[in-house]
Formats: C-alpha cells, structure tokens, sequence
C-alpha cells in the first residue's frame, strides 16, 4: 500500500469536528446570540443616530475640536478638518459615519474585553502561556474564515462583520497591555510594596500608568486593523466604505474603487492622528 494513499485516506476530520462544534454551539445557545445580536444592534443604532443627525459640518467642527483637545497642535487640526472635508467632497460622509461606528464599537469592545484579560495574563504566567497560541491563531487565521461562524450565528449585517472585526483585532489590546504590565519596573513595584500598597493599589498607582502607553498603542492598533477589516466585513452585509470598494470590484470600476480605497486611507490617517498624542 502507498504510504500517501494510507495517510490521506486516514483523514483528521479537522473540518468535520469545527463544524460539529459551531453547530452545537448555535443550537444551544440560540438565545444568548439573539440577545447579543439585538444588544449590539442597538449600539451600532444609537452611535450612527449620533454620527448622521447632526450637520456634516457640525460633525467637522466637532471632530476638529476633538483633534485640539487631544493635540493642542493648529497642524493637527488642519489635517482633521481637511480630510474630513474631503470625505464630504467625495460624497462619502454616510459611507464613513457607518464604517467609523463599526471602527468605533469594535475598539469599544476590544478594550473592554483585552485590557482585563491582558492584565491578567501579565500577573500570571500559565495563562500568558497559555493565552499565546490563541492568540496566534487569532492573528494567522484569515480574517475571511471569522465570516463564516459569524454568519451562521449572527446572519447578514452589521453585527457578523463587527463579530469578525472583534475576533481579529482582541489580540493586539491583550499583547500590548500585557507587555506594558509586564515592562513595569521592579523598583517601582518593590517601593509601592515598601510603603504598603495593595495589590490592586500597585495595579491602578503603578503599573497601569506605566502600561498607559502600550495600553494607547494597542487602541491605535485595534483602531487600524478594524479599518482593514472593512471592506471583509461589507462581504456579508456590512455597511460603509467596503460597499463602494466590493463593488467597484464586481464592476471593474478603477474610479469608484480608487475613491473608496483613497477615502479609507483619509480616515486611517485622521484617526492617526489625533490619537498620537494619547501614544506619545
């Protein structure tokens, strides 16, 4: 017998078991997916009433004065405003208001979510080490494959591309608020304990901010990924700038999918930029 005949016919059902698990998984908890599907549509809901009833202009402003506060920088606010006011050249501003509240709900919940967890994997070695391997296979997986158990759990819309875009941003806020826990200097940790700091004491006076930093890193990263994640998550029903870009790609059409891809760029670069200074 050919050994590679033997060996293929022997087969892991690697693709069996994953979709035994999702199957089970979806029928017995039916209802916390519904519940979570109607709690993040609500989310999704209020942060786009927020973002499209207001003036376009009213927004630019309010952006702009953002941009002051963060920066103190008149450079800063230039570029803020200019980019924003050409995504309203384009005509691109509803497009960019639904792609920046998928952007902004899912950095919401990455944080909310990585910065305990990397907390804890930072004060206790066996889960880091045991954290690692899924978090690479978080990070290697093509984010396309995250589409698929969203759909069948979650159906078409906003909430299957949010899921996936959650999946495939938590592991840069865990990575990095873990390394700013762990980075935290042993005299500093040794003098809070000499003068009778807690546990939870060192947490809140000494290591979060000294993580501070990592902690601004990993939501510029989380910020930039779901940026990436955009166009994927139009694939299955998401609105914004992915929708211009998946069809241009169906029609071949260069202008509409330059102006798209140029309008992501634009506010990659404005988000980048007022948040520099909560990384510096």
């Amino acid at each position: 017998m050919d050994p590679l005949n033997w060996l293929q016919d022997h087969k892991i059902p690697v693709g069996r078991t994953a979709k035994a698990g999702f199957d089970a998984l979806q029928s017995a908890a039916v209802g916390f997916f519904d519940a979570l599907s109607d709690t993040l549509t609500a989310m999704i809901e209020a942060l786009l009433h927020l973002m499209q009833t207001p003036h376009p202009l009213v927004m630019v402003a309010l952006f702009t004065a953002l941009a002051w506060v963060l920066q103190r920088s008149w450079k800063t606010c230039a570029v803020v405003a200019a980019g924003l006011l050409f995504i309203l050249n384009q005509g691109y501003w509803k497009a960019t208001t639904e792609s920046l509240t998928l952007v902004l709900t899912a950095c919401l919940l990455c944080m909310a979510v990585g910065v305990p967890i990397g907390i804890a994997a930072a004060h206790r070695p066996r889960l880091h080490a045991a954290l690692t391997p899924v978090l690479d296979l978080m990070q290697t997986l093509p984010s396309f494959v995250y589409l698929i158990p969203a759909i069948g759990f979650f159906g078409i819309g906003m909430v299957p591309g949010l899921i996936a875009t959650v999946v495939f941003v938590l592991p840069a806020p865990i990575r990095l608020t873990c390394l700013g826990i762990r980075s935290t200097p042993p005299a500093l940790m040794e003098a809070a304990t000499a003068f009778g700091a807690t546990p939870f004491q060192r947490l809140v006076k000494v290591e979060l901010p000294h993580a501070l930093p990592q902690i601004m890193a990993g939501l510029n990263q989380a910020i930039m990924l779901s940026l990436s994640m955009v166009v994927i998550a139009a694939l299955v029903g998401a609105n914004g700038l992915g929708v211009p870009v998946v069809r241009a790609l169906n029609s071949v059409n260069t202008a509409l999918g330059f102006e798209a891809g140029l309008v992501i760029v634009v506010v990659a670069i404005v988000l980048d930029r007022m948040l520099r200074v909560a990384r510096r």
